[in-house]
């Protein structure tokens, strides 16, 4: 079977998705000062979306923008991933519900899955974050509900990979929950595809907390 083109993200959205999961995950630790150019120069892209990326970030209360210095690192805790993900799962959860009801072609939804699929048979686990951010973003698209979207975009955070799980290992199961989710869609399973959306997005949750020393928790 032919496979469609993927929409991703807008590139404002994917640079502080990717900055976002980094200090969820405490790979940028609190403190650390991070300028424009060097942001630009990890993510290799220009500095226009790492601008708009830092205003983002700031209204959520994970970095701090210092006049011509770029930003500091603010951090999380145990407390602020969970508010973080029990949002996502609660507008998660209710996209996909809200496209198992509706009557939306899901083509766009299957399509994301099955370069997905495609993606973890030649063991290209790096392509299949794209994959993953298509897979979410074409339920929210089915949702058929432009706020519901708007939101989840802005918390959109990429792979949450556990402490010491490697990133081939994360996307097996993740896709593993993909394709329950997919088939609770196409059957129309209102109940069911809600629960399993649910599930992971939570199930992401606690795969992130690991990253936290014990006594945050």
């Amino acid at each position: 079977m032919e496979l469609s083109p993927i929409t991703l993200l807008p590139a404002r959205e994917r640079v502080a998705s990717a900055l976002r999961e980094a200090i969820l995950s405490h790979k940028l630790e609190a403190g650390r000062e991070l300028t424009l150019k060097e942001a630009a120069q990890m993510l290799g892209v220009s500095v226009t979306p790492i601008r708009e990326a830092f205003q983002q970030l700031t209204q959520e209360g994970l970095i701090e923008l210092r006049p011509n210095r770029g930003a500091v690192i603010l951090g999380v805790d145990a407390r602020m991933i969970r508010e973080h993900y029990e949002l996502r799962a609660i507008l998660e959860r209710e996209a996909a519900m809200a496209a198992s009801r509706s009557g939306a072609n899901l083509s766009r939804v299957r399509n994301a899955f099955d370069h997905a699929r495609r993606a973890l048979e030649r063991h290209d686990s790096q392509e299949y974050g794209n994959f993953n951010q298509a897979f979410h973003m074409e339920i929210w698209e089915a949702a058929g509900n432009r706020k519901i979207k708007q939101l989840l975009s802005q918390l959109w955070n990429g792979l949450s990979m556990g402490h010491k799980v490697t990133r081939e290992d994360y996307a097996q199961i993740s896709m593993a929950e993909h394709a329950q989710i997919m088939e609770a869609l196409e059957r129309r399973d209102e109940k069911g595809s809600g629960e399993l959306m649910d599930r992971h997005i939570r199930r992401s949750m606690e795969n992130i907390l690991t990253h936290l020393a014990p006594q945050q928790k």
